[in-house]
This record gives C-alpha cells, sequence and structure tokens, in this order.
C-alpha cells in the first residue's frame, strides 16, 4: 500500500504546522505532555521547530553522506510568547526550501527512499504526530486526515527497520519468519511485516494467507498505536493471533 504519491506533503507540513501553532495561542508551556514523558508543552515546540530547520539545512545541502552533526541554528525567541510565530517561521522556511528542491532527486536518508522526498515525508509526521501530543497535553480531542493516517503507516512500518541507529530496540525484531497483518479498517490499507533471523520489514501481501497476528483499527488510531500513542489494548483496536509475538513487536518498535 503506497500512498505517497497521491500527497503534497509540504502543503501538509504547512497545514499542520498552522493547526500545532494555534493551538499555543494562551497556552501554558510549562504543561506536560502525557505521551512525551520529562517533557513540557514548550520543550514539544523547540523539538519540533528544529526538526523544520535542521531537515530544512539537509534539503538545502542535498547532503550525499551522514552528517557529521547535527547543529543547526534555531534562533529561539527570547519570550515563550513568541513561540508560535517562531514554529511559524520554521514552517515557512521549510515550504521556501522544499520549492526550491527536485524532491526527486537523490540524497542522503537514514531510511528506505534515498531522495530528497523522504524529508518532506519525514517531516509531515514528525510535525503531525507532535501536534496531536500538543493537544494531548492541553486536554483536546484530535482528528487525523485518514488519506495522512494511511500514508503515515506506510511510511512508518517502511522505515522503521531503518531506525536501529536512534531506536535501538528495533534489533529485537527477528524472528524465523513469523508475520504480522496490519490492517485499516473501514478504509483501503494493508501492511504484512515479517519477522526474518537477520531483521524485519514489510513484504507484499496476499490478504488471502492468514498472518502469524494480525492488527485492525481505523487509520487515525492505527497511526497513532504505531507510534506508541495508543494502547494496543484500547477499544479502538482489534489484535487477533499470537500474543507473544504482538507483545515483542510493541515492546520493540518504539520509535
Amino acid at each position: 500500500m503506497h500512498t505517497a504519491d497521491r500527497i503534497d506533503h509540504g502543503a501538509a507540513v504547512a497545514a499542520e504546522t498552522a493547526r500545532f501553532a494555534a493551538l499555543l495561542a494562551d497556552a501554558d508551556l510549562s504543561a506536560p505532555v502525557p505521551t512525551c514523558p520529562g517533557w513540557t508543552l514548550g520543550d514539544l515546540v523547540r523539538h519540533t521547530g528544529g526538526v523544520h530547520r535542521w531537515f530544512s539545512v539537509l534539503l538545502r545541502r542535498r547532503i550525499q553522506r551522514p552528517p557529521a552533526g547535527r547543529e543547526v541554528e534555531l534562533g529561539l525567541p527570547e519570550r515563550q510568547d513568541g513561540y508560535a510565530e517562531w514554529l511559524r517561521a520554521g514552517a515557512a522556511e521549510a515550504a521556501e526550501v522544499f520549492a526550491g528542491t527536485d524532491l526527486d532527486s537523490p540524497m542522503w536518508v537514514w531510511g528506505a527512499d534515498g531522495h530528497a522526498r523522504f524529508w518532506a515525508r519525514r517531516m509531515l509526521f514528525e510535525t503531525l504526530v507532535h501536534r496531536v501530543d500538543a493537544e494531548r497535553a492541553l486536554g483536546l480531542g484530535s482528528f487525523i486526515d485518514p488519506a495522512l493516517a494511511r500514508d503515515g503507516v506506510d511510511e512508518f512500518l517502511t522505515n522503521l527497520p531503518f531506525a536501529a541507529p536512534f531506536a535501538p530496540n528495533v534489533a529485537g525484531l527477528r524472528g524465523s519468519g513469523e508475520t504480522i497483518r496490519f490492517r485499516c479498517t473501514g478504509t483501503e490499507g494493508t501492511w504484512l511485516v515479517r519477522l526474518r533471523p537477520d531483521g524485519f520489514g514489510p513484504v507484499p501481501d496476499d490478504a488471502s494467507v492468514p498472518a502469524g497476528a494480525e492488527v485492525r483499527a481505523g487509520a487515525a488510531d492505527l497511526l497513532l498505536l504505531l507510534y506508541g500513542r495508543l494502547d494496543r489494548t484500547a477499544p479502538a483496536v482489534e489484535a487477533a493471533g499470537d500474543g507473544e509475538l504482538l507483545g515483542r513487536w510493541f515492546a520493540n518498535s518504539a520509535f
């Protein structure tokens, strides 16, 4: 299931950032973020705006090898009441970079798709998931466009096998051919992941063949489940099959 070619990731980054920034009006930036333990809302804003600026630097330079460091000028405002505008400015910078970049051009990435478009897609889901984190911190509900959610599930499952440098537990996702199917209910979207002795990753899915375990949820809930923002025991999630296999997945797939 591949939806990335039907989504304007740059436009979606701008829209998600605008929604995030709008949350900050009169918000207490010292509020804890329950889905990011130890972080305040201010920390969450700094992280998200920093990601925008860092990825923009990578795209401007069209880097072809892993960068030596992650130092980037953040230009943080002195007062937190300037954070909303600072967040918008980072997204505006990213939009300018996207407009001046051939997103099909080859460049270094840490994931599966070795093209500049990787960074626009990754920036989108960093922003979207952290927008939801901010809503949780403020006690608000969240809406995620189903098409974006499906694309986010695909992006997560495609890139997770490459995430070991910063998510070392993924090394525990090994097996002897066991499979887990992730299915969006009420809409199109299935992904089959196979665990091998040397690693894991998505494989072509023959939906007529039973998987060792299956997880079903609406697209938005499935995305939040994969990102650890929803528990697999939640009423919105259906899980069936090998419980040990599912336990191994969720214990080691934190991003």
